[in-house]
């Protein structure tokens, strides 16, 4: 079965890996290091050993005097329900995603949701996302994220776009099958760098390819275009690149649930507003 989620079609495969990164079990929790939650479960590193569950859980720095711990379904259920009650609060209180109210979700409710913790908020299981895995996941997925318009862009532009861009329409309105491929290698793979895509470029990598590949210059409705953004520190922060007509590619993060995308490069600036960053554009050397 294929379903289409930012407009980008997910096949089955690709929807199971999602589901276990969204509903891990065991599954990682941020809790107080002074309180008795730090002696439930396992402990676990603060990147949560695996790129996906970092990116679903956000654990990007370490929280002071928080931990994470990894506990499984079976564990969790054993525990008294205030200790339930008091682990769930205390994700919410941290900010820790995935945590929704039992209310948003009332076909649950035969399943124990009003019954997992305190009654307000629960927490996600395999067998919770089971029962409503393409709601819940599209979602999240969407929510807040602009849908890819890959198969609205002319193909002409395509046409017109391949020879400076050959990874341009392969690799427009995709998922990758994990955590890590960034928006810096989809521009180099755009423009050639091959099987680049489904690595996690760093950015001493992508300033020496801007060095070498790309010189000043270029505008938003030319094929070839890199539009970079900076840190006030000078460290490129994100890059996207046009594929002519005032259509452009970028992949907004390195998450799993974050596409690459084509949009108009006017949607991909709005993407790309964040405070302090400076854009500048380049074009590709070999650009006619």
């Amino acid at each position: 079965m294929k379903r289409r989620v930012l407009g980008i079609e997910v096949d089955d495969d690709l929807f199971e890996r999602w589901k276990g990164w969204f509903a891990p079990d065991p599954q990682p929790f941020l809790v107080p290091d002074d309180s008795d939650l730090s002696l439930i479960g396992t402990p676990l590193t603060d990147n949560l050993d695996g790129a996906e569950l970092r990116d679903t859980f956000e654990s990007y720095s370490p929280v002071p005097d928080h931990s994470w711990r990894g506990i499984a379904q079976s564990e969790f259920t054993d525990l008294p329900r205030d200790t339930r009650a008091s682990l769930v609060r205390a994700q919410v209180a941290i900010g820790r995603p995935l945590v929704p109210s039992v209310r948003s979700w009332p076909t649950l409710s035969p399943l124990g949701t009003s019954v997992q913790a305190d009654g307000h908020r629960f927490v996600w299981w395999p067998n919770l996302l089971e029962a409503c895995a393409e709601d819940a996941l599209t979602a999240y997925v969407e929510e807040g994220r602009r849908r890819s318009v890959h198969d609205s862009i002319p193909p002409e532009i395509w046409d017109a776009a391949r020879r400076l861009l050959p990874g341009a329409r392969g690799v427009a309105g995709t998922f990758s099958h994990s955590s890590g491929p960034n928006c810096f290698a989809t521009v180099m793979h755009v423009a050639g760098v091959t099987g680049v895509h489904k690595e996690w470029v760093q950015r001493d990598t992508f300033e020496n390819w801007i060095e070498a590949a790309t010189r000043p210059g270029g505008d938003d409705r030319s094929p070839g275009t890199v539009l970079v953004w900076r840190r006030p520190d000078g460290l490129v922060d994100h890059a996207a690149i046009a594929v002519g007509g005032g259509w452009g590619i970028h992949k907004p993060s390195q998450g799993w649930m974050s596409p690459t995308k084509a949009l108009s490069v006017r949607d991909i600036l709005l993407s790309s507003r964040a405070g302090g960053r400076r854009l500048s554009r380049r074009r590709l050397k070999d650009e006619s």
